[in-house]
Formats: structure tokens, C-alpha cells, sequence
């Protein structure tokens, strides 16, 4: 598959873990551990959040909404 970005071949798949924070620094934060799709060529990234950290996402985004308004 070719980068989507700058269509180079040069393509691997590496491990992360990520602290995502909804609202500010100070909220809690969720946790992933995604694998990356990254691009050696140009460094474009991607990757997908699990559905169990999506659905925390979603969760947490409607207290952040709550709480700022």
C-alpha cells in the first residue's frame, strides 16, 4: 500500500501508546496503545483508536462539554 500523503512505497507499522487528554491537560486522560502506520518517506501517520477507548472518549467529551458550559 502506498503512503497517502506522498504515495512513497516506504511504509512500516510501529507501536505506540498515547495519553489522549478531552477538554484540558487536567482532565483524565485515556489511554491507547494503537499500532501506527507511518511513512518513512514524508512521516505521515495514521492509526485507529479501539472502540472500547473511543466509546471512554465519547464518554469523557460529554462531561467536558457539561463542565465548560
Amino acid at each position: 500500500m502506498s503512503c497517502k500523503s506522498c504515495k512513497s512505497e516506504s511504509q512500516t507499522e510501529l507501536s505506540a501508546e498515547i495519553a489522549i487528554h478531552v477538554g484540558d491537560i487536567n482532565t483524565p486522560h485515556v489511554f491507547i496503545f494503537p499500532v501506527f502506520l507511518t511513512c518513512l518517506n514524508c512521516g505521515f501517520t495514521e492509526f485507529v483508536v479501539p472502540e472500547t477507548e473511543r466509546l471512554l472518549l465519547i464518554e469523557r467529551r460529554g462531561v467536558s462539554k457539561k463542565a465548560s458550559a
